[in-house]
């Protein structure tokens, strides 16, 4: 039985006295490095657009819109536009079914909504700490799907296994596809027995879809939960695909059946943020009415940034393992076993940006046994500078012990155990 702030690599949690919030690993690593390190290469947000550029995206309404916008409160569930905007999203979907809020502040507010003390919730893991902390600390008993990883890097999740989680009293799935930090989309027939397995005893699916529409390949592109399933919770936003994160726009997106969950919702916000940001809500509204542009900008990165890592990984096969991602902006490396064998993942990326200011996210932010032992470290795919941050870290790698491309003959340190092997 473990804590709310322990967390194994899969099977059972429950929060037992530990309700108070610990804190949050991933921000807290962030919080230490990210304004200070000068070459970020683990972002998961793409390239953020500056405030020119977004405007000189805008239409007309929206432009008048701007020009004449009175810094007062908005409503509660957000800008009528805006929401209007977001239904158009999705096929099953209505304005009046859209929240609009920080993304952030709509997993609290849905898992406060829902969860009660002793309630059963089945959540994808690793994964952004939020999706199991706040039901650990609501009292309730978190079964975590664990991520497989494979011996050459990649990355899965067993549906069966899912499935077998599941109970008749399951109150709750919590999903992330597709997956931080690995990538990992399921199939249509997967994920159509990941949704038929949650209707199939009555729960509730959180479907966080922060990095849905990042699909390299657009066909693989799965339907918003909200879409398929009338229990079904969806959480969009802007931070990632649209490279907006300074905006704090996300919402919650539902069908019909499920208004008196946004209505419990939009009660819980009066305890939090009441409203959102006027300027933030309308700038959200120029990305969306401008989403094609905005999304071509983000994959046109995220593509080229796709090619140059792999040729890099290639390059350092003696030194990194490297399955790419299927979707999103983010990808999930290793170290090569016998690369430096005693030091952990943790030791690394702290000796890496205390070097030469590269900084990459360890997998011991997510207390996911399995990939913190396997040395696995989040990579960005979103931010131009990738290639300069590569050229950074090739540096420190040349530099270090010897090491040069490939291990080649001659070259000393972790290359030569690489040959050795």
């Amino acid at each position: 039985m473990a804590s709310a702030s322990a967390a194994p690599a899969e099977g059972s949690m429950r929060a037992g006295d530990a309700t108070e919030l610990p804190p949050f690993k991933l921000e807290r690593y962030f919080a230490k490095w990210e304004f200070t390190a000068p070459h970020l290469l683990c972002c998961s947000d793409c390239e953020p657009l500056q405030l020119g550029e977004l405007l000189g995206l805008a239409d007309k309404d929206s432009l008048s819109r701007w020009e004449n916008l009175r810094l007062s409160y908005g409503e509660t569930r957000g800008m009528p536009e805006l929401r209007e905007e977001i239904a158009k999203l999705y096929d099953s979907v209505t304005p009046d079914n859209v929240i609009v809020a920080a993304p952030q502040e709509c997993v609290y507010l849905a898992m406060r909504a829902l969860l009660r003390p002793g309630d059963h919730v089945v959540v994808t893991y690793p994964g952004y700490q939020s999706l199991y902390q706040m039901a650990l600390s609501l009292g309730c008993e978190v079964e975590l799907w664990g991520l497989e990883l494979g011996p050459e890097g990649a990355a899965a999740f067993d549906v069966e296994k899912f499935k077998a989680l599941l109970r008749p009293t399951t109150r709750l799935a919590v999903v992330n596809f597709p997956h931080n930090p690995s990538g990992w989309l399921p199939g249509g027939a997967q994920w159509g027995d990941i949704v038929g397995a949650c209707r199939g005893v009555g729960a509730h699916l959180f479907s966080d879809e922060i990095y849905r529409l990042m699909e390299f390949d657009p066909a693989a592109r799965l339907p918003a939960a909200a879409d398929v399933y009338d229990k079904a919770i969806s959480l969009g936003g802007l931070s990632k695909a649209f490279g907006l994160p300074g905006l704090r726009v996300g919402w919650l997106a539902v069908q019909p059946a499920m208004r008196p969950f946004l209505d419990r919702v939009a009660e819980l916000r009066d305890y939090t943020t009441i409203c959102g940001s006027q300027p933030s809500e309308l700038l959200g509204l120029v990305a969306l009415r401008a989403r094609e542009a905005v999304l071509e900008r983000s994959m046109r990165t995220v593509r080229g940034n796709l090619e140059v890592l792999a040729a890099f990984m290639k390059e350092w096969s003696h030194v990194f393992r490297y399955s790419p991602p299927a979707a999103g902006s983010v990808g999930f490396p290793s170290l090569q076993p016998l690369y430096r064998p005693g030091e952990s993942v943790e030791a690394f990326c702290d000796r890496l940006v205390q070097a030469c200011g590269v900084l990459l996210l360890p997998a011991s932010v997510y207390d996911h046994c399995p990939s913190e032992a396997g040395r696995h470290f989040r990579v960005g795919l979103g931010r131009r500078d990738l290639p300069a941050c590569l050229e950074v870290l090739r540096g420190f790698l040349r530099e270090e012990a010897g090491l040069g491309p490939g291990g080649a003959e001659g070259q000393g340190g972790a290359a030569e155990a690489v040959q050795a092997e």
